[in-house]
């Protein structure tokens, strides 16, 4: 491609697996209305039907924590051919978190420390169970699986070549510099805030009044939280936080 993809037409060959849309086959009422127990028991079927979207890879994505629920799987292992997993340094997620939500950054903190942390289901979407920050990272990291990569946010900033690289290799493909260069230049936080600036972005929060690419800064939190806030995120997740290098 010689242009950016519209940020809007990523439903081209992706899908959130959370999208009440795919769940509304199976029962017809407001998503709003179902159990988790009810969703639970639809989500293998309708990751099943994910995996007919497109005739070639399709990419699903999903806030769940890698974990059961109802006994369920949330990841539904047999249709499933792998996972990338990116995860960021908790005290930046907590001030993106912050600007998504609208709540405050010690709101943001407390939930990012719960053990059952979740989005309730709305008529958009089905329930999702989050876990805590540590929860979350550990359930995705823990698997001793060639099926799963794990990259840092960090590293696609700072090492973007290398980072990309092990994307493309991961899915089989082999790195074509020029490409590569392009596809990274092409999905700079620059020119993503550019487009959602001129055409707005769909997966924003409906009611938001705030961009949702904002700075896409690695360790903007040296700037903006208080040391009690730093002290409790880096208390809560200290375990996560040295096993990925962000202490």
């Amino acid at each position: 491609a010689q242009s950016p993809y519209s940020i809007n037409r990523l439903i081209d060959f992706s899908a959130s697996e959370s999208n009440a849309l795919f769940y509304a086959p199976y029962d017809q009422r407001p998503a709003s209305t179902y159990s988790a127990s009810d969703a639970q028991l639809m989500r293998p079927k309708v990751h099943r039907d994910l995996t007919r979207l497109h005739d070639d890879l399709v990419f699903m994505k999903t806030h769940n924590a890698c974990l059961s629920v109802h006994g369920i799987p949330l990841c539904t292992p047999e249709y499933t051919q792998g996972a990338i997993y990116i995860l960021r340094d908790p005290r930046d997620v907590a001030i993106s978190y912050s600007a998504y939500t609208g709540q405050s950054l010690d709101q943001i903190i407390r939930f990012m420390n719960k053990v059952q942390a979740a989005n309730r289901g709305t008529d958009a979407q089905v329930f999702e169970l989050l876990g805590s920050w540590s929860i979350h990272v550990d359930s995705w990291t823990r698997q001793n699986n060639h099926k799963f990569l794990v990259l840092r946010y960090e590293d696609m900033l700072a090492r973007p070549a290398e980072t990309f690289g092990k994307v493309i290799a991961f899915l089989g493909g082999e790195s074509e510099p020029e490409r590569l260069a392009r596809a990274i230049e092409f999905s700079s936080f620059a020119n993503l805030a550019a487009q959602e600036k001129s055409h707005g972005y769909a997966a924003n929060a409906p009611d938001s009044a705030a961009a949702f690419f904002r700075t896409g800064q690695a360790g903007q939190w040296r700037g903006i939280l208080s040391e009690a806030q730093r002290l409790a995120i880096e208390t809560d997740h200290q375990l996560m936080m040295r096993k990925f290098g962000y202490l």
